[in-house]
């Protein structure tokens, strides 16, 4: 095939400059890898922004092509797993970091990396959820696995506005518990009672230096901010509570104590979306076919061209992005 497409590649000369910008790419450029996707759309996530802007060193190798999540339909395979015309994503496995990712027309791809669409999604709807939407359904089922149940009381949900929090509180509003929603943003409450939110909170009331103990609240929390708004959850969760953390946008620190494991049993329970093993997302993506409302879902999302993500990446590092973006990787 001799058809040139369009990828966002991130460079590093001979000096060590980076760069990133949108090339015109061949299948023969691409990985050898087992199966061909023509790509219909791509995410944005907070770790897209670190990538494309090279505030973190996501992108391992060089020339890379960035972008986590892809949505597509299979054209060629060397697997017996995949046929052409399979509608196929992929979340995570390395893409934009060691292997080559999402923001391109078409990619490469390992076969062992593929979990096919639910039939309930089309690929917009597939990457509407994308990463965001995998994790927060994997912190759910942490949750749920831990054996809390809705009586046990409120749900906090951190970065609420955010991809992962919108989701979290869709799912867990679904499932019949009681959600507090924190956020830095007060203009999104509406936006998050409308989710499912019982209670909206300020994120200030969480990021700040807390006692090693405080008032038992949570019976659960769903956690993607990290640093003191972590720390601050520990203290008030309820005796044997689980935190679902799966993420770091105020920071990597953890500021806190053993009491709230030893006094009240506690759990911290990580959950990492990247290197998860395939039984852990296809009961995920089972999961959140059965469970999303898709008219809500469309108010969760926006489709960007693949054009602004140069502009959008930065965005979503300063927190100015609400919901999910889609990125249309053809426009």
């Amino acid at each position: 095939m001799s058809e040139m497409f369009n990828a966002v590649v991130a460079e590093k000369n001979s000096e060590g400059t980076f760069s990133v910008n949108i090339k015109a790419l061949s299948v023969s450029d691409l990985p050898a890898e087992g199966v061909l996707v023509d790509i219909d759309y791509s995410t944005l996530n907070y770790k897209d922004g670190l990538a494309v802007t090279n505030t973190s060193p996501i992108c391992q190798k060089f020339p890379m092509v960035c972008g986590i999540d892809l949505a597509g339909t299979v054209v060629e395979s060397d697997s017996d797993q995949w046929t052409a015309g399979d509608k196929v994503l992929v979340n995570g496995y390395g893409l934009s970091q060691t292997h080559w990712g999402a923001y391109s027309q078409k990619q490469r791809v390992n076969p062992e990396f593929l979990v096919r669409i639910p039939a309930q999604f089309s690929t917009e709807q597939a990457m509407a959820i994308g990463t965001a939407g995998y994790t927060a359904m994997l912190c759910v089922n942490a949750v749920r696995d831990h054996g809390t149940d809705p009586q046990d009381g409120p749900v906090l949900v951190t970065g609420s506005a955010g991809g992962v929090g919108s989701i979290a509180v869709m799912l867990l509003a679904k499932l019949g518990y009681s959600v507090t929603a924190a956020t830095g943003r007060p203009e999104t409450a509406s936006y998050l009672k409308a989710l499912g939110a019982s209670e909206i909170i300020a994120r200030d009331d969480l990021a700040r230096k807390s006692k090693p103990l405080e008032k038992e609240v949570w019976a659960a929390v769903v956690d993607s901010v990290g640093s003191t708004t972590l720390g601050t959850a520990l203290a008030q969760t309820k005796y044997n509570g689980i935190i679902a953390a799966c993420g770091l946008a105020a920071g990597v620190d953890m500021p806190t104590t053993v009491l709230p494991f030893i006094l009240r049993n506690v759990r911290i329970q990580g959950v990492d979306s990247v290197m998860a093993p395939m039984s852990l997302r296809e009961r995920a993506w089972s999961d959140l076919a059965s469970l999303l409302d898709a008219s809500l879902l469309s108010d969760v999302y926006r489709i960007e061209p693949m054009s602004d993500i140069k502009t959008l990446a930065p965005a979503i590092l300063r927190g100015e992005i609400k919901g999910r973006v889609v990125i249309d990787v053809n426009a």
